[in-house]
């Protein structure tokens, strides 16, 4: 296979030579093979050679239709090509992951079409992993151990047995099993809690084999926005433990979404922590031989953190609509937590002295370490609580506490962009205004940064009817909202894309459904009753479908009839739960500042799921109990962020 995808001069810039291969791909080469000419693709890709060129963050706002997945690849391959290193494609969650490596998708076309060989591969997060000592748990379930044990049989014989000769492959991706629904899955995939450095099967996990089969990709390596950030905040810390990094070193980084890193970010920062897993860590140090003085300390810190939880769980409050439970900090959690935090580091010390005596497991001890100076940075930023938010969730033994912090920016900026790397964020709703400072701040890009925005290809809004139902009975909107559901679904024969802004209000539809028996005839298909992927592959071969979620407000491209509607099911607002009860609490106006800017983004990236290419048309309908008001302030900020040449009806239903 030839290193360069076209005739490198040496005597000549490479991106330079990449620009005109890459020009001559998007005016001819895939117009010859059906593709669009479009003008605001071709714009983009000039935009893209000046950052790769050098080395420097972008911007790249374009409109629906223009085609940027198609660019970005281009240059990432081609750079990937010149650097010997692998450029990352971090989409906003793993469907997208799907969407660009499945047999029709972008990558695809490119090899088929260009008559190039692209080595591509997925670095899916851990929780998208078999985990094999969850499963052994499992299968003693009453409910479900027997569908465990079946799928433990279908595991490679590596994976069940210990024998000499046996080929290793990868295995335990969540996509190879679609029959078990989000609540089964969780039962036995990886889990944050879990320790995988002590785990005995480790080195015939699924995930360990996967992360080596990705490290190994030439040119592309596709993950998702929180693998990314995981990747960053952990590398120093796998480092010092003796592991390899999530992600090899790489040439440069594209953030399709990525007006959502920052939440990324947030994310993979949240510290997590738990008593049962602290207690049974800490007391790996008492299987050795240790001094009377540190196994006193092991047992009062033990005590300590037990009355730390207790005390949690008596001050959180249970937040409607969230698995969240929101913390009530006083004086006394406080206390405990500074009692509880000044322990830990007595642990520390003693630990430094009994690494001297050559009594403890230096592996073991090591773990131990790792895990107490993570616990340590945690307490720490809770006692600052203006730049924390917390929360717990579970309940007994199995209650946890979230500490993510409120900014990213200083690590985001140290990590990532002050390295001289191509980075490019692409979207179709990156600006403000205009502008792209308010993104470039909150993320930590410097004032250096290069961006463009170009509009959509063709005003696409005058293909989509965009209708607000109106219903005459007020008083019980869920029953009203349903009937307007019903006719716009049995209208549209299916080929539908229900949006729901919470998974309590997709369960409450799915419960009504049996009140609407003309719908009998339509295929509904749940977001968490299969893998995503799977869910989305059969509603884009099936016309008659109803795909039904929560998630695909970003991101999903099918075009075609099979996505002639989308239904809005409510306004996106964001949840009442502890991390945007937060946010509000520190902003001037919660409303214009927080509330409001989340849902209209939310808005325009759902709208955005219907037109797909220059042949659709369709559809949009926002059941909305806002938009029942005339008057309602909400109808001017919408009608605001319309596509071009869209406008909203409001119709009785």
């Amino acid at each position: 296979m030839a290193r360069y995808p076209f005739a490198y001069d040496r005597s000549r810039p490479y991106m330079e030579q990449a620009g005109e291969w890459i020009a001559d791909v998007l005016y001819e080469r895939l117009p010859a093979a059906g593709f669009e000419v479009r003008e605001e693709q071709i714009y983009m890709a000039y935009q893209l050679e000046r950052a790769f060129t050098q080395r420097k963050t972008i911007f790249a706002e374009a409109g629906v239709g223009t085609g940027k997945t198609i660019v970005y690849l281009l240059y990432s391959l081609c750079y990937a090509r010149y650097t010997g290193k692998p450029a990352i494609v971090a989409c906003a969650d793993e469907s997208l992951i799907e969407q660009l490596l499945k047999p029709g998708g972008d990558l695809a076309k490119l090899e088929r079409h260009l008559g190039l060989s692209i080595d591509a591969r997925a670095a899916k997060a851990p929780e998208q992993y078999l985990c094999l000592d969850k499963l052994d748990y499992a299968r003693l379930d009453e409910q479900y151990g027997t569908r465990f044990e079946a799928l433990r049989e279908q595991l490679p014989p590596f994976a069940r047995q210990s024998a000499t000769m046996q080929a290793f492959y990868p295995y335990g991706d969540r996509k190879d099993y679609p029959e078990l629904d989000d609540a089964q899955w969780e039962m036995v995939n990886w889990d944050a809690f879990h320790d995988c450095l002590a785990c005995p099967q480790r080195h015939r996990c699924g995930q360990t084999l996967s992360r080596a089969h990705t490290r190994a990709a030439a040119d592309l390596i596709i993950c998702s926005h929180d693998f990314y950030m995981e990747h960053v905040w952990t590398r120093e810390a796998r480092r010092r433990e003796g592991q390899l990094p999530l992600l090899p070193e790489h040439g440069a980084v594209v953030f399709d979404e990525g007006h959502l890193l920052e939440a990324a970010a947030q994310k993979a920062l949240t510290y997590k922590l738990r008593h049962d897993v602290f207690e049974e860590l800490i007391t790996r140090l008492l299987h050795g031989r240790v001094r009377k003085s540190l196994a006193l300390r092991v047992d009062e810190t033990i005590a300590q953190s037990e009355t730390v939880f207790g005390w949690l769980q008596s001050q959180s409050r249970p937040v409607a609509g969230s698995e969240r439970m929101q913390v009530l900090v006083d004086e006394r959690l406080r206390t405990e937590m500074r009692r509880f935090r000044e322990l830990l580091a007595v642990i520390e010390e003693e630990l430094v002295y009994e690494s001297g005596l050559f009594t403890l497991d230096d592996y073991q001890l090591r773990i131990v370490e790792e895990h107490l100076e993570m616990m340590q940075h945690a307490l720490g930023l809770f006692e600052r609580q203006e730049e924390l938010i917390c929360w717990v969730s579970g309940q007994g033994p199995g209650l946890s506490l979230a500490i993510m912090p409120m900014t990213v920016r200083e690590l985001l900026q140290s990590r990532v962009f002050d390295r001289p790397m191509p980075v490019v964020f692409s979207s179709a709703t990156l600006s403000v205004e205009g502008s792209f400072d308010y993104m470039a701040h909150s993320l930590g890009v410097g004032a250096s940064y290069l961006s463009f925005s170009v509009p959509p290809p063709d005003p696409y809004g005058s293909r989509m009817t965009l209708v607000a139902p109106q219903w005459t009975e007020r008083s019980d909107h869920d029953r009203s909202k349903m009937k307007a559901a019903e006719r716009l679904l049995i209208d549209a024969g299916g080929r539908t894309l229900l949006l729901f802004p919470s998974r309590e209000q997709l369960a409450r539809f799915r419960q009504e459904l049996i009140y609407c028996p003309d719908c009998a005839g339509l295929l509904f298909l749940f977001e968490g009753d299969r893998e995503i992927s799977h869910l989305i592959d059969a509603f884009e071969r099936d016309e008659s479908s109803v795909l039904c979620a929560v998630s695909l407000w970003e991101g999903l491209d099918i075009p075609g009839p099979s996505l002639s509607q989308v239904i809005v099911w409510s306004l996106p607002f964001p949840p009442h739960d502890p991390v945007f009860i937060a946010k509000r609490s520190r902003a001037r106006d919660p409303y214009a500042e927080v509330d409001l800017p989340y849902m209209l983004l939310r808005l325009r990236q759902g709208i955005g799921r219907l037109i797909r290419s220059r042949d659709d048309r369709g559809t949009v309908a926002i059941l909305s109990e806002e938009l029942q008001e005339s008057r309602h302030p909400v109808r001017a900020s919408i009608e605001a962020v319309l596509p071009p040449g869209a406008r909203l009806r409001y119709a009785l239903a």
